[in-house]
């Protein structure tokens, strides 16, 4: 079944503010519950995995459940959206991703609108959402060719797994920053640092892009088609 523009983007608005208010509100509800920073990173872990299943899930026949600008960018690299819905696309994640941030500070009656001031700077953290966001785009594009069927899940389990190998907790969604900077909670960043975990992220889905764009190339297609075009 094809979706109109509209759908589409209703799907992502939806989706984007979904998963948004389930990493802030995970991580108010896990501050809340336990003072040791471990249990409340894993508080904040589970949640999110697990919902990103489940959007993708029922989303992603509507929209392909993008729910990230990184991702976008690299489906309009590759030809696989158009220019102008990619940017529509993206001004819908982001604007999602602060809807769910104002929706999951309601359900814990606090300020709907805030300014964080948890600070996320220098070269490690830079180098972990680039890392977070290539493994992430890595295995987007790897599953799309060999397991389309598991992308739910394979997307999901590596998040939660992401969550706790960079030292970023992987955000590896410029969207996502944006909103988290609207969050002075636990999983809130410094709107002055978002810009270059944005760049990170960017620089991260392209190179995954690049790479895996040579890997899954069948030199055997491609040798027919320089044959095939040389013939004519």
């Amino acid at each position: 079944m094809t979706f109109d523009l509209k759908r589409r983007l209703a799907a992502e608005v939806l989706g984007t503010a979904i998963l948004v208010a389930t990493v802030v509100g995970s991580g108010i509800m896990a501050d809340h519950l336990s003072d040791d920073a471990a249990v409340s990173l894993l508080g904040n872990t589970i949640p999110t995995g697990a919902i990103l299943v489940v959007l993708i899930s029922i989303l992603g026949p509507i929209s392909g459940a993008h729910f990230n600008p990184a991702v976008t960018m690299v489906f309009a690299a590759r030809r696989q959206i158009a220019p102008s819905a990619a940017a529509f696309f993206v001004a819908a994640q982001v604007a999602g991703g602060v809807v769910g941030t104002v929706i999951a500070h309601a359900m814990f009656d606090l300020p709907l609108f805030q300014v964080s001031e948890t600070i996320r700077t220098g070269t490690g953290q830079w180098i972990a959402e680039a890392v977070a966001t290539f493994g992430l785009v890595l295995t987007i594009l790897a599953a799309l060719r060999f397991r389309s069927d598991a992308i739910p899940w394979l997307v999901g389990l590596y998040i939660t797994a992401a969550y706790w190998f960079t030292a970023s907790t992987s955000f590896a969604n410029p969207a996502v920053a944006i909103a988290r900077a609207f969050s002075n909670t636990f999983s809130g960043i410094r709107p002055t640092d978002v810009p270059a975990f944005i760049v990170a992220e960017v620089l991260g889905a392209l190179v995954a892009m690049v790479i895996v764009g040579w890997m899954l190339t069948d030199r055997n297609i491609l040798t027919s088609a320089i044959v095939a075009e040389g013939a004519e």
